[in-house]
């Protein structure tokens, strides 16, 4: 095992598949004790069996204030500390503004946006102690907004905005803040999509090229967290090769 992050602790929130996972395998390949929280349990103990190191599997609704509290004490209760968060949930429920179903713009809003809010304040006073990190997992379309993604490109700007303001109010205070932006990657996100010509154009899309892995945007967090304390890497574009647009 790699020993770079031996003694710290981490938090990966939507670590149930894709990035979320990945990451959480990777922070704990690196010697870190890892909670991972997610809604769907059974791929908890699932992610928990693989881990080479200590793994918290919690039951985790970011868009639940209360259920985030819980975590974040759980976490420290088990592990005495927080060093690292990383801030993963999200869901992508791409399709046209006009004749939307509003309720999953208030999912999206609620899962992307204020989740991160909420996991980031009440980990904050932890991280703050312990000189930590904060890994915001944004998108591309935080960057270029697109047709048929505006809800989502708004919560993942909103992302962007909120770790801007983050990192300016607790960088002095030795807490770092890393966005990461990754472009197309092969996880279930795109399967979110309700709207069965949105799915299938992103589907088309993705199969044109060679779409990044979750292990590629885990590496770039491992890569984060692991420099110097004066070193900050605040933000990371990461795109297939192959990906032109966004």
């Amino acid at each position: 095992m790699n020993t770079t992050l031996h003694g710290k602790v981490a938090l990966v929130t939507g670590a149930s598949s894709g990035i979320g996972e990945a990451t959480a395998l990777a922070l704990s390949a690196a010697g870190a004790r890892v909670a991972v929280g997610a809604r769907r349990a059974d791929r908890l103990k699932a992610l928990a069996g693989q881990a080479p190191g200590e793994t918290l599997p919690l039951d985790l609704d970011v868009t639940d204030q209360e259920s985030v509290r819980a975590a974040v004490a759980a976490t420290i209760e088990r592990f005495g500390g927080l060093d690292i968060l990383v801030n993963n949930a999200g869901v992508m429920l791409s399709g046209p503004i006009a004749g939307a179903d509003t309720r999953q713009w208030t999912r999206m809003v609620e899962t992307n946006l204020l989740g991160s809010m909420f996991t980031v304040h009440a980990a904050l006073p932890h991280l703050l102690a312990r000189k930590g990190v904060v890994v915001q997992v944004s998108s591309t379309s935080g960057r270029t907004a697109s047709a048929f993604s505006a809800v989502y490109a708004a919560t993942k700007f909103g992302v962007t905005a909120f770790s801007e303001a983050l990192r300016q109010e607790v960088t002095e205070q030795d807490v770092r803040v890393v966005v990461v932006e990754p472009g197309f990657v092969a996880t279930e996100l795109a399967g979110h999509i309700t709207d069965p010509a949105i799915r299938a154009a992103a589907q088309e899309m993705a199969g044109s090229m060679r779409t990044l892995r979750p292990e590629d945007i885990a590496a770039a967090v491992l890569y984060a967290v692991t420099q110097p304390e004066h070193v900050a890497v605040n933000e990371l574009l990461i795109r297939p090769t192959d990906q032109a647009r966004a």
